[in-house]
């Protein structure tokens, strides 16, 4: 436990004052830009990254948001539920509301995972033709989508929207965005809460850990520049949109510590 205490002191020192969270836009942005001018100019060395079957793309990015979920559902439940009875001394049914409240912004970033990924479908339907080898006898045939490409051995050639770029960015700017709370929030160094918040937040900050370099694997290895570039512009405008302009509004699932100045020292959204 020791160990994890000093884990966590050191995640949270380095995380402090928003730092990483105001930078770590411009550095994905700069990651596919450079990741792709490094996979145009073959400077890339092969890996076995590069295989899209590898342990991490499998198991990891292929449920990036599942993986979000389960731990920023437990998390944001019990850091809320506990600012709201000791900094904002709000009694309990007061403080399981506002926790309701915060965890409806999972609801959101559910709706907006899921409304970009049919939506990159869609487009990539749209913009695509089946290649596919022709057999002697048989009169072309018309193919509407990717699937019914690939159900006759066929290669689809559409425009394909980075969705790990989309995904990966706007869980690791989520993630930092959630985790600030313990810059406002107080426990007793001796609780099982805190033990428990602990685990959760080192756990957290090593998934935002393996989406950046995941992200930076999908930057050498995979998908065309622009479609990168939108991948990540829409991942950042999802992000954007919800935590700088949406969640600042009064009826929102709101910012991970309310009623707290902007301006804070201690917590600051830099706009």
């Amino acid at each position: 436990m020791e160990r994890l205490e000093r884990c966590g002191r050191c995640l949270r020192a380095a995380l402090a004052g928003g730092r990483v969270r105001r930078r770590l836009p411009a550095a994905l942005l700069a990651i596919a830009l450079l990741g792709s001018a490094l996979k145009d100019s073959d400077l890339v060395p092969d890996t076995p990254l590069r295989n899209k079957r590898n342990p991490l793309n499998v198991y990891f990015v292929k449920v990036a948001w599942a993986w979000t979920l389960w731990l920023l559902l437990p998390f944001i439940a019990l850091t809320t539920y506990q600012l709201a009875r000791t900094k904002l001394l709000y009694g309990r049914t007061r403080s399981a509301l506002l926790a309701l409240r915060r965890l409806s912004g999972l609801a959101v970033g559910t709706a907006v995972w899921f409304g970009c990924t049919q939506l990159f479908v869609y487009i990539e339907n749209l913009t695509g033709e089946c290649s596919v080898p022709a057999k002697p006898g048989d009169a072309p045939r018309l193919y509407a989508t990717k699937r019914e490409c690939h159900q006759d051995s066929g290669v689809w050639n559409g425009f394909d929207i980075s969705g790990h770029c989309f995904l990966l960015s706007y869980c690791a700017l989520m993630i930092l965005e959630e985790v600030a709370v313990l810059e406002g929030l107080s426990m007793d160094h001796s609780s099982r809460l805190r033990v428990v918040v602990n685990v959760l937040f080192v756990s957290l900050c090593l998934l935002a850990v393996i989406w950046v370099f995941m992200f930076l694997c999908t930057a050498l290895y995979f998908h065309d520049f622009s479609q990168k570039l939108l991948g990540v512009l829409i991942g950042l405008s999802g992000w954007y949109g919800t935590y700088r302009f949406w969640y600042l509004k009064p009826f929102s699932p709101g910012l991970p510590l309310p009623n707290i100045p902007l301006s804070s020292k201690k917590y600051s959204y830099s706009r």
